[in-house]
């Protein structure tokens, strides 16, 4: 089931902008998979200068007003990571074991049942001295590290402009970044592709050789697709197979048990999802085969005999060994991504010591599915952090909104052609004005105000935790800082090392000891449940027919996902401890609660 070439059961997901910026320069030579948004360049520019300023190698700068300075920024980043890692593992192949060493750590950090662990601790027990060298040159040549992945979100596509204004060929926002991976020299690396189907950004890589097979069917540069749920999958899956492009890895993600932007799903649970997946597998490979084939062949490539590998990975809200085992045991998971509890993980993460200190005090309420994304797109955000504070003082000040420097999620066009980002504050001025002069009734008037008020710049608010903890050239005197961790942070109040994160997800230790935290399951079926108890609060909002049929679906959907999480947890009872009475409680709760609010909804007319 696991590749070989795997170290490790997990992975470490994209965590906003600045959190994962050089997490693979942290733990890649552990064999620790982790991905990078390369979304915004700016900081991207500025973690070069650093870098290249750490290794003692001349920086130069490439400005934006270069040709094609986006692209160039990301490939020459991606090259220096691979570069610092490769420089890693060479010196720590021609390193001696000894405790605390990392080559030591290298070995005891792996799951117990790995082979090469076992190995190790024979070497480790030797008296022959011969027999003991064996052993550490066999250990040595085994040592590979995590991949660098990189993450794309496809939507964030704003054309470029020349000069006399008009768009740039292939000059896009997405389109750069993906040609700036596909020019790194990167390999047994993959592109995560997020937040839905960008037909444009599908069309350029059909012609990118990077993306090819090589001759022994293994690809350089692998594509992963995130997905919530099956449907997904398959269609984007064979549209990019049509392409002649395979999809090597489906990555599912809970829609609200997650952190950063929440895109939920029609009331669908995590492990009906999963199940699915479990049993259409094949079937999803198979029918991606048949139409990948059939392209290579058209296109005069040679066509391969069987499907090339298709891994399924999980990740949103997995915070104990017994999930980690539960993803990879009973659902057929290839990895399980950790990220959330990363974040209090600084050999790992990229978190400034006061963003630090707030996360690991964050309890349950501090975590708010919030309306703060300038995209409009729900997003799991921590409160109290400087970037809030920024933003009231400038809301209390009369002065709404945030200056827009970076301009990566610019997409409303209200007010004109040119796009600009609602978090701006132009935009938020505009859009006061406007509402003042539409003549709402007070309270509709009071909330569509707050929903303008909500929003922040994420493109510095995300990217300043490295500005800060690197001491980086400041972006224009903006120095505030927001975080977007999953509701799971509120389970996790210690900031601990690389090992002692690594011993939880394996289950040698519990960083959890003593605290009452829901199974993964129920917390994200109470999250889809509050979900829901706001859609049908919003009177506004509840007055179509298409809304009410939303709705009713919605409730159809959990409810049938409660009665397979019954069954599971008999099935499952004797296997999973977590599955216990304690678990079917949390399914009765969540149950009472939908059908009391349905059935008073019912008792209204347009219900009915």
């Amino acid at each position: 089931m696991h590749s070989n070439k795997m170290s490790h059961d997990f992975h470490i997901p994209v965590m906003g902008l600045a959190f994962t910026i050089d997490s693979p320069i942290k733990v890649a030579k552990f064999g620790i998979s982790s991905v990078i948004s390369i979304v915004q360049d700016n900081l991207i520019e500025k973690m070069r200068k650093h870098y290249y300023q750490q290794i003692g190698e001349p920086f130069v700068a490439i400005s934006e007003k270069e040709e094609d300075s986006r692209a160039r920024r990301i490939t020459d980043y991606l090259n220096l990571v691979n570069r610092i890692v490769k420089s890693q593992i060479e010196k720590m192949k021609a390193s001696s074991f000894g405790e605390g060493s990392d080559l030591d750590r290298y070995f005891q950090m792996l799951p117990d049942h790995h082979q090469a662990k076992r190995t190790y601790k024979i070497m480790k027990s030797m008296t022959d001295k011969n027999e003991k060298e064996r052993l550490i040159t066999k250990l040595k040549s085994i040592i590979q590290p995590g991949s660098i992945d990189v993450n794309i979100m496809t939507k964030l596509d704003k054309p470029t402009l020349d000069t006399s204004g008009e768009e740039i060929v292939d000059g896009s926002d997405a389109v750069t970044a993906l040609r700036g991976y596909a020019k790194s020299d990167l390999t047994d690396s993959t592109i995560v592709l997020s937040a839905g189907m960008n037909p444009r950004l599908f069309a350029y890589m059909e012609d990118m050789e990077a993306f090819s097979a090589n001759a022994d069917g293994s690809f350089d540069k692998k594509i992963a697709i995130k997905v919530s749920d099956y449907r997904s999958a398959l269609v984007q899956g064979k549209m990019l197979a049509k392409k002649g492009l395979w999809v090597s890895e489906f990555r599912i993600e809970s829609g609200l048990n997650c952190g950063g932007h929440a895109f939920a799903t029609d009331g669908f649970l995590l492990g009906p999802i999963l199940e699915e997946f479990k049993s259409k597998r094949e079937e999803l490979q198979e029918s991606m085969y048949q139409v990948y084939s059939q392209t290579i062949e058209t296109k005069g490539g040679q066509c391969p005999d069987q499907p090339h590998e298709m891994k399924i990975t999980v990740q949103g809200g997995v915070g104990s060994q017994e999930e980690q085992v539960l993803m990879i045991h009973h659902y057929g998971a290839d990895s399980v991504g950790w990220g959330t509890p990363f974040l209090l993980v600084p050999e790992a993460t990229t978190v400034d010591s006061l963003t630090l200190d707030r996360l690991a005090d964050a309890r349950e309420k501090d975590v708010v599915l919030s309306k703060n994304s300038p995209l409009g797109v729900r997003f799991n955000y921590l409160k109290g952090t400087s970037s809030e504070e920024e933003k009231y003082l400038r809301i209390s000040k009369g002065k709404p909104g945030s200056p827009c420097t970076e301009k990566y999620l610019v997409s409303n066009v209200e007010f004109g052609k040119e796009p600009i980002c609602t978090a701006s504050i132009e935009y938020q001025k505009k859009k006061l004005k406007a509402l003042k002069e539409e003549g709402l009734a007070k309270e509709e008037y009071e909330r569509q105000k707050q929903d303008v008020l909500d929003k922040e710049c994420l493109c510095v608010g995300l990217s300043n935790s490295a500005v800060h903890e690197y001491e980086l050239d400041p972006f224009k005197n903006r120095p505030a800082v927001n975080i977007c961790p999953g509701p799971n942070i509120a389970y996790f109040s210690e900031i601990v090392s690389l090992s002692q994160m690594l011993d939880h997800i394996y289950g040698r230790i519990d960083l959890m000891r003593g605290v009452d935290r829901p199974h993964m399951f129920i917390k994200e079926l109470n999250l889809y449940v509050d979900y829901w108890l706001e859609l049908i609060k919003d009177e506004l909002w509840m007055t179509e027919a298409r809304q009410l049929k939303y709705v009713n679906k919605f409730y159809k959907n959990l409810m049938e996902g409660i009665q397979y999480y019954e069954t599971l947890a008999v099935d499952l009872k004797k296997v999973y401890h977590e599955l216990s009475d304690r678990f079917t409680n949390g399914l009765d709760e969540a149950k009472c609660r939908l059908e009391e609010c349905f059935a008073l909804r019912l008792a209204e007319p347009e219900l009915a």
